[in-house]
């Protein structure tokens, strides 16, 4: 090795370390696990005033949606889409019935959120999101945007049970 190599590489900047994905970083093309199921992030919902995001993921034909909120800690809760409508974001009730199983609402809110990969909503705009829970710890989610209505059903998930398996 010359003298003028050596020189370069006392130098040289030593490359910065890659920062490790977490779950609110991560986006379409990574690959996460929850629950031991493996899932394929295909798109990510981000409200930044609330500091949610929320993945859309994709194992085999299901597709299921994580919401992650840092709190003063870290909430995880899974959905899977749920047929059914509401007429009017004016008229959205306290407390909901489906099959049996009564939804009382906890959590009301809107901001603007940005859209990245396949997600039920595929621009960037304000959001109304309205979040439920049975006596028996079932989730109900209800958002609104751009004039159309999704409804999930879901229940929390334990922060050991969700970790990053590959970033793109």
């Amino acid at each position: 090795m010359g003298i003028f190599s050596r020189i370069k590489n006392i130098i040289a900047k030593p490359e910065p370390p890659l920062v490790e994905k977490s779950m609110l970083t991560i986006g379409p093309g990574d690959v996460c696990e929850i629950s031991l199921v493996t899932y394929q992030v295909i798109g990510s919902v981000q409200n930044r005033q609330r500091n949610i995001v929320v993945l859309t993921l994709q194992d085999g034909s299901a597709i299921r949606y994580l919401t992650i909120e840092e709190r003063e800690r870290t909430l995880f809760a899974i959905y899977e889409p749920i047929d059914g409508r509401l007429d009017s974001v004016e008229e959205v009730p306290t407390e909901l019935e489906l099959d049996n199983r009564v939804y009382h609402m906890e959590e009301q809110y809107s901001g603007f959120v940005s859209a990245n990969g396949k997600t039920p909503f595929v621009h960037a705009g304000e959001q109304y999101v309205w979040q439920y829970q049975s006596d028996d710890q079932k989730l109900l989610r209800i958002e609104w945007q751009d004039g159309r209505f999704m409804l999930y059903e879901g229940e929390d998930v334990l922060p050991a049970d969700v970790r990053v398996l590959r970033g793109t």
